[in-house]
């Protein structure tokens, strides 16, 4: 399965991070970086955790992560 990794910035200047293929994996963050990096931790984590409990089955996986803006 691919994951994509998609970046907006908000009104208040912060940026949001979101994997949409796990709902609930977004993270905020001061610059785009800092943000695509957060996200891409808890969607590593949230696939961990899938793993562990039997939820997902092991399969390969590629992450796409966007050019920082």
């Amino acid at each position: 399965m691919d994951y994509s990794l998609e970046i907006e910035q908000e009104a208040d200047g912060r940026w949001l991070a979101e994997v949409p293929e796990l709902p609930g994996v977004l993270a905020y963050g001061a610059t785009p970086e800092e943000a695509m990096s957060r996200a891409e931790v808890l969607a590593l984590r949230a696939i961990a955790d899938r793993l562990e409990h039997g939820e997902a089955r092991p399969l390969n996986i590629r992450i796409s992560l966007p050019d920082a803006a």
